[in-house]
C-alpha cells in the first residue's frame, strides 16, 4: 500500500493532469456527503446505512445514463458537441491572455446567421450544411470582433464587454424571431421557420434505420475537427504562437514586434467562430429552429470546461465530454435513484471549485504537484 502511494505522489509531482484527477475525485467526495446529506427521509429514520447506498447507484446510474447504451451514448455525444466548440472558444481566448465570457452571445449570433442559410436554401444538402456551418462561424467571428476592438481601440475589459454583449444577443435574437424573416408563419411566439431538411446536419448513426432516439449529430465530427484545428494552431502556426506569448507576456510580446491591438481583434473573432459554429450545431443539428434560448448555459458551461482542461486540446475535449456525460447521465440517476439531477450542477462547481484551488487539493491528498506552464494566465483589470 506504501508503495502505491509513494508511487502516485512520484507520478502526481512529474504530471500536472493528475492533479485535475484528483480535484475530480474530491469533488465526488464532496458530492457523496451532499447525497447522503440530502436524503432526509433516511436521516430522520437514524437509517444512515440506507442513505450511503444510494451514493454509489446515483454515481453509477450516472455512467449508464451516458455511456451504458447505444442511446445514452448518443445523448452523451449530443450534449458534448457545443460544449466541445464553446469550450475550446474560451481556451483560445485564455490562451491570448483573454476572458471570453461572451461565448453565450455569440453562440447566438452564429446559430441565427446559420438559420438564415439553413432555411433560404433547399439543398443541395453537401453545399448547404458546409455553407450554414461556415455562416454561423462568421456570425460568431463577427459578434466576438466587437469586444476584441474595443478593448484593442478604447481599452474596454473584454469581460465587462462581452457580459453586455450576451444581453445584447438575447433581446437582438427575441427580436429577429418576431419578423417576417424570421418567425414561422403560423405562430404568434417568437419561433423561428424551420431548417429545409437538407439543411440539416445529418445524424451521426443515419445508418441504423428506425432509430429515432440516436439524436447524435456530425456536429460532433465538426467539433473534433475543430479541436484538431486547435492543436494544429496553438503548436504548428505562427499566429498561433503569437497568441502564446501574448497571453504570457504582453508587454514582451510587445519588445518583440507583434502587433498587440491586432492580436487581441483576432483572438476574439477566432474565439467567436468556435462558439458560432456551436450555436450552428444546434440549430442546424440538435432542433433545427431556433427558438429565444436555443444556447442555454452552455456559453457559461465552456469557461469551466476551458480551466478543467487547462486550455489544452486535449484536455478541454475531454473536459467536454465530461460535463455532457454528467448532463446526460443526470436524468438517468434522477428517474432511478431519485436524487435531484441537481446534484450534477453541483458537481460542476464543486469540479471548478477544486480546480481553482490546487493547494487545498494538495492539501486534502498530500500530494506535491509542479507547476503547470501550460495552464492559462490573464493579465490584470488595467491591461
Amino acid at each position: 500500500m506504501n508503495r502505491v502511494i509513494s508511487l502516485a505522489r512520484r507520478i502526481a509531482k512529474s504530471n500536472g493532469v493528475v492533479l485535475t484527477l484528483f480535484a475530480l475525485l474530491s469533488a465526488m467526495v464532496v458530492g457523496a456527503f451532499i447525497i447522503v446529506l440530502s436524503d432526509i427521509e433516511a436521516l430522520k429514520r437514524g437509517d444512515v446505512l440506507a442513505s450511503l447506498s444510494t451514493v454509489p447507484s446515483a454515481y453509477w446510474s450516472v455512467v449508464t445514463g451516458s455511456f451504458g447504451s447505444l442511446r445514452a451514448i448518443s445523448n452523451t455525444i449530443n450534449s458534448s458537441t457545443p460544449l466541445i466548440l464553446c469550450g475550446v472558444s474560451v481556451a483560445i481566448a485564455f490562451k491570448a491572455g483573454l476572458f471570453n465570457i461572451g461565448a453565450t452571445g455569440q453562440m447566438l449570433a452564429g446559430g441565427m446567421t446559420s438559420l438564415l442559410v439553413g432555411f433560404s436554401m433547399s439543398g443541395p444538402g453537401i453545399v448547404q450544411v458546409p455553407l450554414a456551418v461556415a455562416a454561423g462561424a462568421l456570425g460568431g467571428a463577427a459578434y466576438a470582433g466587437i469586444a476584441g476592438v474595443l478593448k484593442a481601440r478604447t481599452g474596454a475589459h473584454e469581460v465587462i464587454t462581452t457580459i453586455m454583449l450576451n444581453s445584447i444577443a438575447a433581446f437582438l435574437v427575441l427580436w429577429l424571431l418576431k419578423t417576417n424573416l424570421f418567425q414561422r408563419p403560423d405562430r404568434t411566439d417568437p419561433i423561428s421557420k424551420l431548417v429545409d431538411p437538407a439543411g440539416h446536419l445529418p445524424r451521426l448513426f443515419g445508418f441504423l434505420d428506425g432509430r429515432a432516439d440516436l439524436v447524435a449529430h456530425v456536429g460532433f465530427l465538426v467539433a473534433l475537427a475543430a479541436v484538431g484545428f486547435y492543436w494544429w494552431f496553438l503548436k504548428k502556426s505562427s499566429l498561433g504562437f503569437e497568441f502564446r506569448a501574448f497571453g504570457l507576456n504582453a508587454d514582451a510580446a510587445r519588445y518583440a514586434g507583434m502587433h498587440t491591438k491586432r492580436l487581441t481583434v483576432l483572438a476574439m473573432v477566432v474565439a467567436g467562430s468556435f462558439a458560432g459554429m456551436a450555436g450552428a450545431a444546434e440549430v442546424l443539428g440538435t432542433y433545427g429552429y431556433a427558438s429565444q434560448n436555443f444556447a442555454g448555459n452552455i456559453g457559461f458551461d465552456a469557461i469551466a470546461i476551458a480551466l478543467l482542461g487547462r486550455s489544452s486540446p486535449l484536455g478541454t475535449l475531454f473536459a467536454a465530454i465530461l460535463f455532457g456525460a454528467l448532463q446526460a447521465g443526470g436524468r438517468q440517476m434522477q428517474s432511478t435513484t431519485d436524487v435531484p439531477i441537481d446534484l450534477i450542477v453541483v458537481l460542476r462547481a464543486l469540479i471548478v471549485m477544486f480546480i481553482a484551488a490546487p493547494l487545498l487539493v494538495k492539501a486534502i491528498w498530500r500530494v506535491k504537484v509542479t507547476a503547470n506552464s501550460d495552464g492559462q494566465t490573464f493579465r490584470g483589470w488595467g491591461s
